[in-house]
């Protein structure tokens, strides 16, 4: 669930650097592990990322350094690969033009594309991550049609159906190609989002200046207008001199559009529009959805107070203490300015990680039947210890609910949700899920209930959603079975985070994919050309 975001000024003398900052800032929510930038300057690529936060990795003297007018973003939330900052984003090639890309969502093929490109197209894949698989896969068609004489634009289409057709799994992304043109794509389902803004060129007459961004609220933020969602399967190809040209890259029967419900639950800002719905207006549905299944199950219902569990189920909770006719309390205090763990392998780390953020207000809790209200249920590790806190608070009862259903499957579009086993909702029912937290009962969102909360939020009635970490479902079926499942645990595991954590000290301290010792920054592209030419 990265965030990316890219964009094209037309003025050739504009700077972009502090607006990729800006717009960076904004996304940071959907990725906290590693930052990066690169832009464009008259032909000359600069880059600069490392791990951290964004305001961490680029200082002032970086932020100079980032010259130009076009540009892309990332903010890493990592699903694939490893925590090396080698694979932090945006990734580059030298051949052809010089291309990059800025990549969200997790490809199910991946390892069988590294080799792919290893074997057939005679590239070199130096990460572990699947955003270099869509690089490469991409600059090798890009060569390819060049040699073929292809008018540049008809090139660039032809290269993204070429990746297209190749890559499973969900994918939003954009390339950035040297003087050429910047491009926007969607999965063939539209599982992760990706919309484009525009606005008229404050410098140059009769110009626009355009935006990719994996949310609208960085459109906003940015004195954009928001033009519409790219559409799945489609390329959007905004070339230098401001022409736009858009494409279906698959056949419609191998298109559909079935956006990540999990996005409307916590990944995206309230004050973002997804395919059109409001992200705020589905997580009010959803609270009122809720309230009502209490109803109906515990008409007696003995419930003092509703208090949320910071940020994102807030929403939520407003409105469901409104149905329910409870005072809506803010109970759990959150410190935004405790140091960020980067990697929380392991229970105990997690236990002590709430304690740290989160602290009661007692007087809100004693003696009183408390209703948490939470966006969803993964591990349940946080829902307990936080339930063990409103008890050690004084709550008489406590109550817990989801605005998502009961989580039982792994995600495998990009959402780090883990192995089954690890899921607190894997072959239990409610009753022993509630006494496993530790709470008096627990209440889980229906999934036809949270569809029908975002399909109402949208004034819509027939929408699909991916929606397999509830149900099971995985759109991209054909790719995935008990085999991949394996695999998937096997990375994904505490333990395996744990060994991966280790055994990634010497890399943590290589800049951007630079050995130990190498400078960082804008400097490492020169040196990041050898790692990612064609062999």
């Amino acid at each position: 669930m990265c965030g990316i975001l890219g964009l094209l000024l037309a003025d050739e003398d504009a700077q972009i650097n502090q607006m990729l900052f800006d717009g960076l800032t904004v996304l940071q929510h959907r990725g906290q592990d590693a930052a990066g930038i690169v832009t464009s300057e008259h032909g000359r690529l600069h880059l600069r990322k490392d791990n951290g936060l964004v305001k961490d990795v680029f200082q002032t003297h970086h932020m100079i350094d980032l010259r130009g007018n076009f540009g892309l973003g990332h903010v890493r939330y990592p699903t694939a690969g490893s925590s090396s900052c080698a694979e932090a984003q945006p990734l580059y090639t030298n051949y052809p033009h010089g291309v990059c890309v800025a990549h969200n969502g997790n490809l199910t093929n991946a390892a069988d594309l590294a080799d792919y490109c290893r074997n057939k197209l005679g590239r070199h894949i130096n990460t572990d991550s699947d955003s270099e698989v869509l690089l490469n896969i991409f600059a090798d068609s890009l060569i390819k049609g060049e040699s073929n004489g292809s008018d540049m634009v008809e090139n660039i289409f032809s290269a993204v159906e070429k990746v297209m057709s190749l890559c499973k799994g969900g994918y939003a992304g954009m390339y950035l190609i040297n003087g050429i043109a910047l491009v926007g794509f969607r999965d063939p389902h539209g599982i992760r989002p990706i919309v484009m803004g525009t606005r008229k060129s404050s410098t140059v007459d009769e110009k626009s200046d355009y935006i990719f961004a994996s949310e609208s609220v960085a459109i906003d933020t940015l004195g954009f207008d928001l033009v519409r969602d790219v559409e799945p399967a489609e390329a959007i190809v905004i070339t230098m001199d401001g022409q736009v040209h858009t494409r279906r890259c698959l056949p419609e029967d191998k298109i559909s559009l079935t956006p990540c419900i999990f996005e409307h639950v916590y990944f995206a800002r309230p004050d973002s529009i997804m395919d059109g719905i409001s992200v705020y207006e589905s997580r009010l549905k959803m609270g009122e959805k809720l309230a009502y299944q209490i109803i109906e199950k515990y008409p007696d219902h003995d419930i003092d107070v509703v208090i949320p569990i910071p940020d994102t189920s807030r929403t939520s909770a407003v409105q469901a203490a409104y149905i329910l006719g409870r005072p809506y309390r803010e109970g759990f205090i959150k410190n935004r300015y405790i140091a960020r763990t980067f990697i929380m392998p392991g229970q105990e780390t997690r236990r002590k990680s709430v304690r740290l953020k989160l602290n009661t207000i007692k007087s809100e809790f004693a003696g009183r039947n408390v209703l948490l209200v939470d966006d969803s249920v993964v591990r349940g590790t946080t829902a307990t210890e936080i339930i063990q806190m409103a008890r050690d608070a004084g709550a008489n009862k406590v109550y817990m609910t989801s605005a998502a259903p009961p989580i039982r499957y792994p995600n495998i579009y990009g959402i780090d949700i883990p192995t089954r086993h690890e899921l607190v909702a894997y072959e239990r029912d409610d009753e022993e899920i509630a006494e496993k937290l530790g709470c008096d009962w627990i209440v889980y969102q229906r999934l036809n209930d949270l569809e029908d909360s975002v399909n109402e939020a949208g004034d819509c009635s027939d929408q699909s959603y991916e929606t397999s970490c509830f149900s099971g479902t995985y759109v991209t079926g054909e790719t995935i079975n008990d085999d991949y499942f394996t695999k998937l645990h096997d990375l994904r595991n505490d333990d395996a985070k744990l060994k991966q954590l280790e055994s990634t000290g010497a890399a943590q301290a290589a800049k951007a994919g630079m050995p130990p010792g190498s400078h960082d920054g804008c400097e490492n592209l020169q040196n990041d050309r050898r790692g990612a030419t064609r062999a």
